[in-house]
């Protein structure tokens, strides 16, 4: 008997199973395959606009994604910084085979965990509650939680041309029977697809008339707790297709899944194949292609933005016009994948399941897309059902809280009907939400619930009361015209005629902290602090108005939070209620009125009747 049976080891699978035994669970994980343990199955690559932002809450959650991530680097690039600082977003090229085997020995060191290669084709419930999972080797595990980490492996159908064959991924079996066993007990479940571009031989490649992509001059990395930073790094290089490319890839288009009608799933809006970039697109006549090494002792090459499910001679065709790819070869066909996913309106804000008791779903299982993703929700739902076999009080993050908790919340509320891609966009509070400020805003959290070491967040606080510090100097201590004037000159910002307060200087969008450290008075005591204390102090000056008006609509939602619902109030008797808010009021059952106001199709007027109905 374990306390937690994990089902998948990708992303969302390792992360359930490291946090829950780290809490002290008992966990079996069961793979179908121990050798591709936290496979990048598309890009070699973590992190990137909003998804660079949920690495590093990982890490300040007690996640491992962050650090394995650091681990494996081959470069990094901190995207968007001719932006604000809520843009700014830390992405990482990756080794593919060190960032599985990294995965693989912490998880072998946590000797909470026990490992079996098979394959589950179905969930052991009893009374409406989850109590194990059955093999298709007819082998059988009890457990007192589940979490189905199915990834693409449901029902998977990979498509090359008109070619299919089933299959998780290119080289691995699909898993079957779980659908079916759910649906049954009235599951709704759904199908999405997914594509992966061709592996090339890199030594084919003519990189000298490509484009140079190199990293950072001064690369960071996204684990706070254990912070490696990179001592050498690998280019990326930058193509382009053409016209000629397009129309190559058009000749075919009758043999292409996605437009011959084979493909039902919805694909990925923000990740489209090459087939269609061009025919959404066709008044461009080129598109970005980059060029992403797989490894630092491997010559395959990542062909990012040429995802496709055409027939493997087009593939090749198409490559070799494209400038750079004159003479490729393919190591590796692109392909389509088709997998079974499940509505996650039907999962409450923990990532259980409403059907089923102590069963709970991550990742790919509910519609989203990227590792990242699926890495944070495993993180969420490992803890929770820790916290559900202890009869512990669940940890649910706000949308105030961090991306984590916009995730999940969007999904809950709002579910999806494509594959889900976080952007800063999705969070109204991404100023508060910033990747530079995940471990002060996390920390306390995790090393209150027990995923970090007192070590741990005792350098999270040393930054915090650092920083408080900092900020508090700052705004008293004064420079003079003469240290200053000639820095204010130089970035083309007006002259002060007297001593001014420091703050009043960094609160000026041409100044930044380093010119400040120029000087020489000033550098004596700045440069006592971090680069991220003084980055942080920046910040906060620059941002105020913006900090202090989401802060004050951060108060007005807690509040809104605070009204709580019963879940099993009938709705359909309220009908002052529209008909649609009563339809999804009833099927998502909220918590309180917060949550029903970002569910789609309650209104302002809707949210008006239960705040007067229940006495609000």
């Amino acid at each position: 008997m374990y306390d937690v049976i994990v089902v998948g080891a990708g992303h969302a699978g390792c992360e359930a199973a490291n946090v829950a035994a780290k809490l002290g669970s008992k966990v079996l994980l069961i793979t179908m395959n121990m050798e591709t343990i936290a496979k990048m199955s598309c890009n070699p690559a973590m992190g990137g606009v909003a998804k660079g932002q949920i690495v590093r809450e990982i890490d300040s959650l007690g996640g491992m994604s962050g650090i394995v991530s650091d681990y494996s680097m081959m470069q990094f690039r901190m995207l968007n910084t001719s932006k604000g600082p809520a843009m700014w977003s830390p992405r990482s090229q990756n080794d593919r085979t060190m960032f599985s085997l990294k995965w693989r020995q912490i998880l072998e060191h946590n000797l909470n965990i026990d490992f079996t290669q098979d394959s589950v084709n179905q969930i052991i419930i009893e009374k409406n509650i989850a109590i194990g999972v059955e093999t298709s080797s007819g082998n059988k595990h009890f457990a007192k939680s589940v979490i189905v980490t199915s990834g693409t492996f449901m029902n998977g159908i990979i498509h090359i041309g008109r070619k299919q064959m089933t299959g998780g991924r290119m080289g691995d079996k699909a898993s079957h029977g779980i659908t079916e066993q759910l649906v049954s007990l009235g599951f709704e479940a759904g199908r999405m697809k997914t594509g992966t571009p061709p592996r090339v031989d890199g030594r084919s490649i003519n990189y000298s008339v490509l484009e140079e992509q190199k990293g950072d001059d001064d690369p960071k990395c996204f684990s706070f707790r254990q912070p490696t930073k990179i001592e050498k790094q690998h280019s990326c290089h930058i193509t382009y297709t053409n016209e000629d490319v397009h129309d190559t890839l058009r000749e075919s288009f009758e043999d292409s899944p996605l437009f011959n009608g084979t493909i039902q799933g919805a694909g990925p809006r923000y990740c489209p194949s090459i087939e269609d970039k061009i025919n959404r697109f066709a008044e461009r006549n080129r598109h970005q292609i980059f060029v992403e090494p797989e490894g630092w002792d491997t010559f395959e090459t990542y062909i990012n933005g040429f995802s496709t499910s055409l027939p493997q001679d087009v593939q090749y065709k198409a490559l070799r016009k494209i400038k750079g790819f004159e003479n490729a070869k393919i190591f590796r066909p692109g392909y389509a994948i088709e997998y079974d996913f499940f509505f996650p309106t039907q999962l409450k804000n923990t990532l259980e399941t409403k059907g089923v008791k102590n069963l709970f779903f991550a990742g790919q299982i509910n519609g989203t897309t990227g590792y990242e993703e699926a890495a944070c929700q495993g993180l969420m739902a490992g803890i929770n059902a820790h916290q559900s076999v202890e009869d512990q009080t669940p940890i649910v993050l706000r949308r105030s809280d961090a991306y984590i908790g916009v995730l999940i919340d969007d999904l809950v509320n709002k579910g999806t009907k494509e594959p889900y891609r976080m952007f800063t966009s999705r969070a109204e509070y991404r100023i508060l939400l910033r990747q530079d400020n995940a471990d002060l805003r996390l920390m306390p959290v995790a090393y209150k619930l027990g995923t970090i070491s007192s070590k741990e967040f005792d350098v999270a606080e040393s930054k915090r009361l650092n920083v408080e510090k900092l900020n508090k100097i700052v705004a008293k201590k004064t420079t003079t015209p003469k240290e200053v004037n000639p820095i204010l000159i130089k970035h083309n910002t007006a002259e002060i005629p007297q001593n001014y307060i420091i703050e009043k200087i960094l609160a000026r969008p041409q100044i930044k902290s380093k010119h400040l450290l120029e000087i020489d008075s000033i550098n004596k005591w700045m440069s006592e602090y971090t680069e991220e204390e003084i980055e942080q102090v920046e910040i906060l000056i620059k941002y105020q108005s913006y900090i202090k008006s989401e802060k004050e609509n951060v108060e007005k939602l807690i509040k809104l939070e605070n009204y709580q619902l019963d879940p099993n109030f009938d709705y359909n008797a309220l009908l002052s209620l529209s008909l649609e808010a009563r339809d999804k009021l009833s099927q998502i059952k909220p918590k309180n009125i917060g949550q029903a106001t970002r569910i789609s199709g309650v209104s302002p007027a809707d949210v008006s009747v239960l705040l007067v109905h229940f006495g609000r």
